[in-house]
């Protein structure tokens, strides 16, 4: 037990300092999301499994509050909607279980924050297509090599490592820090 503990915490410690290197991705996520707010839109998040989790947690983190007491930040993940999910993916299939919902509810003024371990979840891809088709904002928060999605994407963050519970620490380390930033300059400036 002892060896697993401490073989997590040194390859947490590992993919934590890598994260020095996508400060100014970070930063230019919270201008994106600044900006989408002041333009009166809102942040949607996808994903599948822990990015999904993920998703939600950081679209809660937002709506509810982060650090500061504050009015509701305007944001949602597509994967809590389990009658959508369902019908989409029964009647048009799964990988089309987010780019339907981008379809109907997504304007121009919003960014979606695909996130995704691998960047090859093929819904999260399709997701982004419809966002571009449409002319939204994207942000990848995504995972070993950045897959498909990373040149999809506007914006890559992408954590070099191939384990997913570390890109998925990673991953909520840099939504809590862009919510951080996000809500200190939406509500001071």
């Amino acid at each position: 037990m002892k060896n697993i503990v401490k073989q997590s915490l040194l390859n947490h410690r590992k993919v934590l300092e890598s994260l020095d290197l996508l400060q100014g991705q970070i930063e230019e996520t919270a201008v994106i999301f600044l900006d989408t707010l002041r333009q009166g839109g809102k942040i949607i998040f996808v994903g599948n499994g822990g990015s999904a989790a993920d998703a939600q947690h950081l679209a809660a983190e937002f709506t509810g509050r982060f650090k500061m007491n504050r009015p509701p930040l305007a944001a949602l993940a597509l994967s809590t909607n389990t009658s959508s999910l369902t019908a989409i993916g029964n009647d048009f299939g799964f990988d089309s279980v987010f780019s339907r919902q981008i379809e109907a509810l997504a304007k121009s003024e919003d960014v979606i924050v695909a996130i995704s371990t691998s960047g090859n979840s093929e819904n999260v891809i399709k997701a982004v297509e419809a966002a571009r088709k449409h002319g939204i904002k994207t942000v990848g928060f995504l995972g070993k090599d950045g897959g498909k999605l990373k040149n999809l994407v506007d914006l890559a963050l992408v954590i070099s490592s191939d384990e997913a519970a570390r890109i998925q620490e990673m991953h909520i380390l840099m939504g809590h820090i862009v919510c951080e930033i996000t809500e200190t300059f939406f509500f001071n400036s």
